[in-house]
């Protein structure tokens, strides 16, 4: 979560790796929208965290209501402060996270990945996790660091660190 600026530059920093640019340039606003859609996600987050100022409540809200537009427009939905530094959304398309969800750090998520509750509680996710185009992650679980959930792979048992797993319900696999 964002609690400072100095946190704010460095999830920005962060993100721009996860998508191989060093340093942001204006013309990356119009050529990768998913890029520009989690650095309005990033800039709400820190308005919301940080700044408790009249002048920060209006900027978030008004931030906040484009930031859905855009959304929209990609089919996203995504809470606030559920993922660290080093976000990567791969493709645009459906892909909807709960305001619940934790995320660690240099997550990569594809197309119609639904991270969602169940039964009243959230998945956490750790580091360095690649999340499949369609997979499905749901329930109070804890998915270890270093995971890889392929295509389409339904999760809702705990996985632990450094696993590969895929299928219906997933399963582990050697290899």
């Amino acid at each position: 979560m964002i609690n400072s600026k100095e946190q704010y530059h460095h999830y920005l920093k962060e993100d721009l790796k996860m998508h191989g640019y060093s340093k942001w340039k204006i013309h990356y606003g119009f050529t990768n929208t998913m890029l520009l859609c989690q650095r309005k996600l990033r800039h709400i987050e820190y308005l919301k965290n940080c700044r408790k100022d009249f002048i920060g409540k209006f900027s978030y809200y008004i931030l906040k209501y484009r930031f859905k537009k855009h959304c929209i427009k990609l089919g996203f939905t995504i809470g606030e402060n559920c993922f660290g530094p080093g976000l990567r959304l791969a493709h645009y398309g459906s892909i909807a996270v709960n305001g619940g969800t934790r995320v660690g750090a240099n997550c990569v998520i594809h197309t119609d990945v639904n991270i969602g509750i169940h039964k009243g509680e959230c998945p956490t996710i750790g580091d360095n996790v690649y999340i499949g185009p369609g997979a499905k992650i749901f329930g109070g679980i804890v998915i270890g660091d270093n995971v890889r959930i392929g295509a389409n792979a339904v999760v809702n048992k705990n996985v632990s660190a450094n696993k590969v797993v895929v299928g219906i319900p997933a399963k582990e696999i050697v290899g």
